[in-house]
């Protein structure tokens, strides 16, 4: 076994029937910021840019992911929303950079513990400088339903947050793959939302989640039909539900693939495994596999990059690079049609996992937002 930053890795393979994909271990690459989410990228003049988030988006550009410098803060210049994560992008033809964030608030519940728990909104952002600066576009993706703030996760009492957007083939509409983390436990777990893509200059009231097979539930206070349910809600202290999904569309597969974490079953979301499905229609919920484990315990943010030139965390061939959070030490390498071949599963060692998630989760156990309640009341209007 290898002991890297935290994970015990055994080199021994198995075979595993029916698998499209395979992990391998790769040099290590690192981004230049803390991922407390999905690190979203674009290319532009030659070169690729990546955003990554604790609290704060920070942009570092470079043409190799192994060679990632210039990191910059980005900024919001009309809004005052904050702690915000950059967690999805898509560029236009122009160079326009739409992006969306997930945006936490804790003015709701009296502080539990040594943390107050919060209510995350999902909001849309443009900008016309590359992604240096953005413009708020405001809140498109909220819950209807009052704070639970006897929630036992350590984090969340409700909301919608954790999430990636990804534009189909034929650039109609705009997915959005979100975590539900409040209301009936029918409700909770992974569910979608979808845009116009000709609606992404103007999203407010444009977002429809779904749910009972239809597009017609609003982004704001809409209900879903979750595409992966909870099997234990969050509210529990043994929560036991899929999370923070990245989705990109592999070439070699012809399909979608989506990434998953799964807590389970404590306190502050122990990583129970990584997962994987696939589908080849985004307009059709029903079609996503069921996830399979791809890696035993693991860190949060799992996601995949694409290693040729304009591949981001949107697509990829038949090689990617696996990151989890900021770092990666695998590749993903897929292959149609063939059964693949899994390392045994890396385990991420119990307690450094905690340490490391206390450390980058600073904001869950932070002072309030004072700006927190006219944002939350706004994406309910």
């Amino acid at each position: 076994m290898l002991l890297r930053f935290g994970f015990f890795i055994c080199l021994t393979t198995i075979a595993v029937q029916g698998q499209k994909v395979k992990v391998v271990e790769a040099e290590g690459v690192y981004f230049p910021g803390v991922a407390d989410s999905n690190s979203p990228m674009h290319w532009a003049n030659g070169k690729r840019y990546v955003y990554n988030s604790d609290g704060l988006p920070i942009r570092s550009e470079g043409v190799r992911l192994a060679g990632m410098r210039y990191a910059r803060a980005t900024y919001l210049l009309n809004s005052t929303v904050a702690p915000w994560w950059m967690e999805a992008t898509y560029q236009d033809e122009d160079g326009t950079i739409y992006g969306w964030y997930h945006h936490e608030i804790y003015s709701f519940c009296e502080m539990n513990g040594d943390r107050y728990v919060g209510v995350p909104v999902i909001g849309a952002v443009i900008s016309k400088d590359n992604g240096h600066t953005f413009r708020d576009l405001g809140i498109v993706l909220s819950d209807g339903y009052e704070p639970n703030c006897e929630a036992k996760n350590g984090y969340f009492a409700g909301g919608h947050g954790d999430f990636t957007v990804i534009v189909d083939r034929e650039k109609k509409n705009l997915y959005f793959f979100f975590s539900v983390y409040g209301g009936p436990a029918s409700e909770q777990g992974v569910a979608v939302a979808r845009m116009a893509l000709a609606d992404r200059n103007e999203p407010s009231g444009k977002v429809w989640k779904y749910q009972d097979e239809k597009w017609e539930s609003p982004g704001i206070a809409g209900k879903v039909t979750p595409i992966f349910t909870v099997r234990t809600p969050w509210e529990s202290a043994n929560a036991d539900a899929f999370w923070g999904p990245s989705v990109h569309f592999n070439r070699e597969l012809g399909e979608y693939v989506m990434l998953l974490n799964r807590a389970c079953c404590a306190p502050d979301w122990p990583a129970e495994g990584i997962y994987i499905s696939y589908n080849g229609n985004l307009e059709n919920p029903k079609g996503w596999d069921e996830p399979e484990r791809i890696v035993e315990g693991g860190g949060w943010y799992p996601m995949a990059v694409g290693l040729e030139t304009g591949d981001t965390d949107k697509t990829a061939g038949s090689r990617a690079r696996f990151f989890m959070g900021s770092d990666s030490h695998w590749e993903l390498i897929f292959r149609k049609g063939e059964t693949g071949v899994l390392p045994l599963p890396a385990r991420l060692n119990r307690q450094d996992a905690e340490t490391r998630r206390h450390k980058n989760r600073t904001f869950k156990s932070g002072p309030r937002n004072a700006a927190a309640p006219n944002a939350l009341a706004q994406s309910k209007q």
